[in-house]
């Protein structure tokens, strides 16, 4: 993948109490990116309405989407996306489905599986309907269309441990594919998950809040039991060896202070590292 990055320090699509904190650990990370290869998508600083949709703060979510998709169009090469939260996974993943429309997979590498619609969200928070919308259900302005939605069966969730049970009852309806922790520990079912898709390509998802908050603090959510930066550089180290990576998102890092943000950002450039060399 060519290193080529775009920031986008988007923190209205979270609920958590670290929300704001979101934007300054894009930041964080945009510091140590090559300038030259690296774009900035500007984030309203309102949090904007939900104009009657059920998703809290819409409106803003609404315009960064549309600033995210402009600042890719024309973009051929793969892009490494860097938030700020994981909504701004919809416009990146719409991109990458128009330039591998039919043969694109989504790994989605995330402590929540982010399958609720406005109507069933206990939070009304965009980052738990991200998946969903990009599967085509949600809110009119911040779903995907036909041409370019991913449906489910070329979907791979992988490292789901805060699971609804509206989310559950979906999983286990339609049988959506949702690896556990421990099946991530080699890279094993996670690739020859993606090969059962028929995919060429894959999109990767990237919630840092899939790791183990032993290796990684700066968290906007902690969830125990997660992965090792070794398993999952192992996991995107295989899946590239054997699929075409379309592009991906890195989200879900809110830093307490610049101090903690440099703990930790060695671990994060060492995964940015598996994703571009």
């Amino acid at each position: 993948m060519a290193p080529t990055f775009v920031v986008v320090p988007q923190w209205q699509g979270s609920v958590s109490p670290r929300a704001m904190r979101l934007s300054d650990g894009a930041e964080a990370i945009r510091g140590d990116l090559p300038s030259s290869a690296t774009r900035e998508v500007p984030v309203p600083v309102e949090a904007g309405d939900s104009q009657g949709t059920g998703i809290d703060r819409f409106s803003t979510l609404v315009t960064v989407r549309e600033r995210l998709a402009a600042t890719l169009r024309g973009s051929t090469d793969a892009v490494l996306t860097i938030g700020g939260d994981n909504g701004i996974s919809l416009a990146a993943v719409e991109h990458a489905a128009r330039e591998h429309p039919g043969h694109l997979a989504l790994v989605w590498l995330d402590a929540h599986p982010a399958l609720h619609t406005p109507e069933s969200s206990p939070s009304g928070g965009f980052a738990g309907m991200v998946l969903r919308a990009i599967t085509g259900e949600g809110a009119e302005g911040l779903t995907l269309g036909a041409a370019d939605r991913i449906p489910l069966e070329r979907v791979v969730i992988g490292g789901a441990r805060d699971i609804d049970p509206a989310e559950a009852d979906l999983i286990q309806e339609l049988r959506i594919v949702s690896l556990p922790i421990e099946d991530l520990d080699t890279p094993d079912a996670l690739v020859a998950a993606v090969l059962a898709t028929g995919a060429t390509a894959f999109y990767l998802h990237l919630d840092l809040n899939v790791l183990d908050p032993s290796v990684l603090g700066g968290l906007a959510d902690l969830y125990p039991f997660g992965l090792s930066v070794e398993a999952l550089n192992a996991a995107i180290t295989a899946l590239r060896a054997n699929f075409e990576l379309a592009g991906a998102t890195i989200a879900g890092f809110s830093p307490s202070s610049p101090e903690a943000a440099s703990d930790d950002l060695p671990s994060i450039l060492r995964i940015i590292g598996a994703l571009t060399r």
